[in-house]
């Protein structure tokens, strides 16, 4: 039985973590990043079982898929998503608190690990 390891205490249990250790526009930018990256895969399954479902149900000749159309909502889809990421990387730079640029480091590690 090894007796070397030690319960943690509430002086050391936050500071383990390395994300708690950086500054508040780091930890801010992080949570941007990593929301952003989540919302974006959440969106893509979405579509992909859309899509899944609209081409079962042309298979079946139960509807008619117009192809450009498609392309061209999934287009706009994207394009209004990159505006809303554009925003909230423009929102970090200008924000109030200190530490803008560490936002966007932050927002750039919350997209990496998302």
């Amino acid at each position: 039985m090894d007796n070397n390891i030690s319960a943690p205490t509430s002086s050391n249990l936050f500071t383990d973590l390395p994300y708690l250790q950086l500054g508040g526009g780091f930890v801010i930018g992080l949570a941007v990043g990593y929301a952003l990256k989540k919302s974006f895969k959440i969106l893509i399954l979405l579509l992909g079982l859309t899509l899944i479902g609209l081409f079962t149900l042309e298979h079946y000749h139960l509807i008619t898929i117009n192809d450009s159309g498609i392309e061209e909502t999934v287009s706009a889809g994207t394009d209004t998503f990159k505006n809303i990421a554009l925003f909230l990387k423009e929102r970090l730079v200008s924000a109030g608190f200190a530490g803008g640029g560490s936002a966007v480091g932050g927002l750039l590690v919350g997209l990496k690990i998302g």
